[in-house]
């Protein structure tokens, strides 16, 4: 199920990135008072009221600008308003109304968006100053005094934001389908691929990067089960996203790996590993998600005897924070090899979705522990108390300990590589929550 888009669109410099930064609770956005700053759009998922969505932070807009940098930040600008679900019009009470605020309202009003009308840098509590009624006169309906910075007014804000929310729609699909989506850089097969599974022309191939605007979804049934294949756009380094609609792809692209169970990660065999491609693997991993990595195009590489030994041997260095992820050589042009990703993404499916008693998982903690002592620190040793699983998609395990910060990283990969020997957990990332426990004889 897609998620609700927000953008907070505004002239600049009227603190779109603080707020920005204050609602998704963490510093992604570059803060400086100088204008046009924040020169592309940048997104993150958010939640209020138990429900997720996605927000975006925009350039400001200039309407009547003709620098170059200025121009390019309201053409990004527009594109993020015609994505959106709900727009945050976001205005500054100590400039009052400009002539540019006119122009950005006369902007949401012509796109038909829901809009909600903030005025930033109200940051005393209590009734707002007397020059705040005079954001009425952008004939945006009742406007919401906000402090970006403190974060006065913000539960007020999202609060109507939320009530203008499309209803969201029914999950398309049964439960026993597995959304894959398949992600990568433009032009490395993804949509070739998909027409290869499904038998038929459904994306359009071409040699042009980034013919796949947005996500398409192709049902394939097979004798290996149900499968939605969602064919992304390319995602591209953010220096070559030029065109307006590219930036409307990529969020598309992020917001199809949300959507997925799986991420089958295209890799072109001839062009070898980028930078990108980790960047592109690098956002599954966050999210959690059983990923494989197709190596794409392997009929067009010249082979000999342990050729893919040796690719593989490279791609694992590459691919170290995600060690986990198996590999798959294939060509989508040919077939060779097709039929076979589909019992991977069977198993790194159920692998994602694995839950472990508690029993099981302490007998394996235990082992471990005499198998190699806690590290200690000054006479103060790790103690691991137990470990349980809190929930799958990844799966999740929550150990309690005395000492949270004697638990280095070393001995948490350790006690992941116990759990991944045990109970396999081949292509899903392993998350640990650590919770120290008080207990007497830690005094």
């Amino acid at each position: 199920m897609s998620l609700p888009i927000v953008a907070v669109v505004g002239r600049p410099n009227v603190g779109k990135s603080t707020l920005f930064n204050k609602l998704v609770g963490r510093r992604l956005s570059i803060v400086e008072d100088t204008p046009g700053v924040t020169r592309d759009r940048i997104y993150s998922k958010c939640e209020w009221r138990n429900k997720e969505f996605m927000l975006i932070d925009t350039g400001g807009i200039e309407p009547y600008s003709d620098d170059v940098i200025l121009s390019q930040m309201r053409r990004q600008a527009q594109t993020a308003i015609e994505s959106a679900d709900v727009i945050i019009f976001l205005t500054d009470i100590r400039c009052g109304v400009t002539a540019d605020d006119h122009e950005v309202a006369a902007m949401l009003k012509k796109s038909g968006k829901p809009t909600v009308l903030a005025v930033n840098k109200c940051d005393s509590i209590g009734e707002p100053p007397p020059e705040f009624y005079e954001f009425y006169n952008l004939g945006m309906g009742d406007p919401f005094p906000v402090s970006a910075e403190h974060g006065h007014g913000s539960g007020d804000l999202l609060d109507e934001v939320f009530k203008l929310f499309p209803e969201a729609a029914e999950e398309e699909y049964a439960e026993e389908y597995i959304k894959v989506a398949v992600i990568g850089k433009p032009n490395v097969g993804k949509s070739s691929l998909i027409n290869r599974i499904a038998g038929e022309e459904r994306a359009i191939v071409s040699d042009i990067a980034g013919t796949t605007r947005d996500a398409v979804d192709t049902t394939v049934e097979n004798k290996h089960g149900k499968y939605v294949f969602i064919d992304t756009a390319g995602i591209r380094r953010k220096s070559k996203i030029n065109e307006r609609i590219e930036h409307y792809s990529v969020l598309r692209s992020y917001m199809a790996v949300d959507r997925a169970d799986v991420c089958v990660i295209m890799i072109d065999a001839e062009e070898g590993f980028t930078e990108q491609d980790s960047k592109v693997a690098g956002y599954a991993h966050e999210q959690g998600k059983a990923s494989i990595i197709a190596v794409n195009k392997w009929d067009a590489v010249e082979k000999d005897t342990g050729t893919m030994d040796e690719y593989t041997r490279t791609l694992k260095e590459k691919f170290a924070f995600m060690s986990y992820a198996p590999f798959i050589f294939i060509s989508a042009k040919t077939g060779q090899r097709v039929d076979k990703l589909f019992p991977m993404i069977n198993s790194v499916n159920a692998q994602n979705c694995m839950r472990v008693t508690t029993g099981m998982l302490n007998d394996v903690l235990s082992y471990a522990t005499t198998r190699v002592q806690p590290p200690s620190d000054k006479g103060r040793r790790l103690k691991i108390y137990y470990m349980t699983q809190a929930s799958v998609k990844p799966p999740t395990f929550v150990i309690f300990v005395n000492r949270a910060d004697l638990f280095h990283f070393s001995y948490q990969r350790y006690l992941e590589n116990q759990i991944r020997q045990t109970f396999g957990l081949t292509g899903t990332p392993v998350r640990f929550v650590i919770r120290e426990r008080d207990n007497s004889d830690t005094k």
